[in-house]
């Protein structure tokens, strides 16, 4: 699907006419928005635009990284917006001139529905021209990456206020899901990031000194993304380390436990071995009460051992 949408030389908006109008030479400036095009309408890029052939195929090819390209009366940039629900970059082209600006994108893109209805609704912003509109695509791309990046930082911070040994494991898993999912953002973030530094301190890229305020603006934006998007993944760092640390505590205690309970037997088991030997001469097996005896000695034994272990702090382990 093609859209269309101009600003006449006497300032009247025009929208979804033809595309043959254009060569009128009846608009100030226009924008063409290629969406989710058929195999005819991508070949207008060249038949109709004469695109360099170098950007045609970087809108028909796989994902490319953010960037971008100088032509001769154009710049060409690559653009990511995120999927909401996989959090999977999908490719915005932009070819823009003072004149002109034409989006491209295999997938519906909410934010440049947005630009255009406020493009309608806004007339004191038609002379500003498609710099303008470029700047507000990327703005409100840009701002789309906002609401994803704080609902996985809630999420974590509640996660990490509840994280116990109960919850420890099945928490952790859900962890590393968003830890995936920030990696998604932060790969799309960082090639913005440098796109709009490179917009910034184009010399190619002719910006007046209050659209440069507006670049900067989104380039202060995904800066602060990429802040909070680090500061996650420390989170989620963090969270695995402590994962990790009561993980070895409670084996430790585990263990420790282990241990006290062998070390009580040890002593019982030696003297139930030596008195179930099978020898005739000893004495004590005779004795009339060296059964009772010999159980108040291991009891004995067990109590002065746990009072020891005691005396020695190992029961301190278990406190919380």
């Amino acid at each position: 699907m093609i859209r269309t949408l101009g600003i006449t030389n006497d300032q009247q908006l025009i929208m979804d006419f033809p595309l043959e109008e254009l060569r009128n030479g009846t608009f100030e400036w226009y924008w063409v928005d290629f969406e989710e095009p058929t195999t005819h309408e991508e070949l207008l890029l060249d038949t109709f635009f004469h695109f360099h052939p170098l950007a045609i195929e970087d809108c028909l090819m796989r994902l490319q990284r953010p960037k971008l390209d100088y032509y001769d009366d154009y710049n060409f940039l690559v653009a990511h917006k995120l999927n909401k629900e996989t959090f999977e970059a999908e490719e915005i082209n932009i070819f823009v001139s003072k004149n002109f600006v034409v989006t491209f994108h295999k997938s519906p893109v909410p934010e440049l529905d947005i630009v255009r209805s406020r493009l309608q609704n806004q007339p004191q912003n038609w002379e500003r021209g498609a710099i303008f509109v470029t700047y507000q695509a990327i703005d409100k791309i840009v701002d789309s990456y906002f609401p994803m990046v704080y609902d996985i930082e809630d999420h974590l911070n509640k996660i990490d206020d509840e994280l116990n040994y109960q919850s420890s494991t099945r928490s952790m898993r859900y962890v590393f899901d968003l830890r995936s999912d920030l990696l998604h953002i932060r790969r799309t973030i960082l090639p913005m990031r440098d796109l709009l530094y490179r917009i910034l301190n184009s010399d190619r890229f002719t910006l007046i000194k209050s659209e440069r305020a507006y670049f900067g603006d989104i380039h202060d934006h995904l800066i602060k993304l990429t802040e909070i998007v680090e500061s996650n993944r420390e989170l989620t760092a963090d969270m695995r380390d402590s994962h990790m640390s009561m993980n070895a505590s409670r084996m430790n205690g585990i263990m420790m436990i282990l241990t006290i309970i062998s070390s009580i037997f040890i002593p019982l088991t030696f003297i139930a071995g030596v008195y179930g030997m099978n020898f005739e001469n000893m004495p004590e097996l005779e004795w009339h009460y060296s059964y009772f005896i010999v159980l108040g000695i291991m009891l004995a034994i067990a109590v002065f051992m746990l009072t020891w272990f005691k005396y020695k702090g190992w029961f301190d382990l278990f406190k919380p």
